[in-house]
């Protein structure tokens, strides 16, 4: 396959060039059509009025309320939750499933994308509390109480994951026709569960919960279609870590603005940050750690007392880096952007960047030859939280597949 050298940077094939244009054109043209908005204008009154609709069912049906039924979906809510998920992956690489454990993460990242950015281009609201009885058990779902509604972040993730995960065991493991039943009907329960429990718990309307089981299966179903080319890409692809380097750098500005301000955008740039960190580390080190002959957990080669060792290890391992690579890129980022010209701001991490609202965030770091290329996005200063952010996840999930790995290794886990 020919390489572009000028257009598309020194190495991109044509097709790698092509795609990320395509994402950059995608960007400019949402900004200077004003598509979110637009599309905004079109949705969010009928979903807002199906919301409104749905309060009287759900108070209704909340009237059956009780201690264990909070607990219970509580705690099904956490098990299916996106946090919960990002602390199961690392096992799942470490007891040597690799690519379950690869798509996985980039299914969910895609998920995540996906999700949110939908729930902030609709900017349709959740059910309202009070009368709404909402049950925020965890800080993980306070935070989710303050994105919007459509659609059902959690209903879309059990759909996808449980999906996949069905999908690989049936591939690679027994599947005759009890088995496949005994998978399918697991699934549909743990799905319709979690629906209810996210009306139940007062986070979602049926309409957000429709919505996230029908995109799920939507992903669901282009994922499995895609999936063996995505990962023969990743790990055996040519240019691998410039090309998703550059992708990773769009898609944080291919995000629609909301409504109000959301932690969903900090969400997805944590699990884009995530999905970099995995593709650069699996193709550094697909050779020596990930393969598929590599020992399994409960096999000989890697019996459960080994698997405790490297979990031992691994998690304060994967902290620090985390720890570490925030650090350093508080420090590294604004250093850069200043000397390159981008203009910045800080809503969080970086005192010193922080302004006043009420003047104009383009009124310092003007000069510069790239604030000529940043102008073409639509902001005009750039919040460097979101920079240190995909940094300090990148550098974690980099360590799950490459650093870690090479300490069991030396450890002989």
């Amino acid at each position: 396959m020919e390489v572009v050298a000028a257009a598309g940077g020194a190495g991109l094939t044509r097709w790698q060039a092509g795609a990320l244009s395509l994402v950059a054109g995608w960007v400019w043209a949402a900004s200077f059509y004003d598509l979110t908005r637009r599309t905004r204008r079109l949705v969010q009154p009928w979903v807002t009025r199906r919301v409104l609709a749905e309060t009287p069912a759900i108070l209704r049906f909340q009237r059956i309320h009780h201690k264990l039924l909070d607990n219970f979906f509580s705690v099904l809510s956490c098990v299916v939750s996106v946090p919960f998920y990002t602390g199961f992956l690392p096992l799942l690489f470490w007891s040597g499933h690799s690519k379950l454990a690869r798509q996985m993460t980039l299914l969910m990242a895609f998920c995540d994308y996906f999700g949110n950015a939908v729930k902030d281009i609709v900017s349709a609201p959740r059910p309202s509390s009070p009368p709404v009885r909402r049950v925020t058990a965890t800080e993980d779902e306070k935070e989710n109480a303050m994105e919007y509604g459509l659609p059902s972040s959690h209903a879309l993730n059990t759909v996808c994951l449980m999906g996949y995960l069905l999908h690989y065991v049936l591939t690679y493991g027994p599947h005759g026709s009890i088995m496949i039943a005994a998978g399918l009907s697991l699934g549909f329960v743990l799905v319709m569960l979690v629906g209810i429990a996210r009306i139940y718990l007062g986070m979602h309307s049926l309409i957000d919960v429709i919505a996230g089981i029908c995109f799920g299966i939507m992903i669901l179903a282009f994922w499995l279609t895609v999936h063996d080319h995505v990962d023969a890409f990743v790990v055996s692809g040519q240019n691998v870590s410039s090309f998703w380097a550059g992708l990773s750098l769009l898609i944080c500005f291919a995000y629609p603005k909301p409504e109000f301000p959301t932690p969903s955008f900090e969400y997805h740039t944590a699990f884009n940050g995530v999905a970099f960190g995995i593709v650069f580390g699996i193709q550094q080190t697909y050779f020596h750690f990930h393969t598929p002959d590599v020992p399994l957990i409960f096999s000989r080669q890697l019996p459960l007392l080994a698997f405790a060792g490297r979990v031992l290890v691994g998690i304060p391992t994967i902290l620090v880096v985390k720890f570490c690579g925030k650090a350093l890129s508080k420090w590294l980022l604004p250093v850069m952007c200043n000397t390159l010209g981008i203009p910045i701001v800080s809503s969080c991490y970086v005192p010193a960047l922080k302004v006043d609202n009420s003047k104009n965030k383009t009124d310092a770091k003007q000069a510069g030859y790239l604030l000529k290329v940043f102008s073409l996005f639509p902001q005009k200063a750039y919040d460097v939280d979101t920079g240190i952010r995909f940094v300090q996840y990148a550098s974690l999930a980099w360590s799950v597949v490459d650093l870690v790995p090479a300490i069991f290794t030396h450890l002989n886990l």
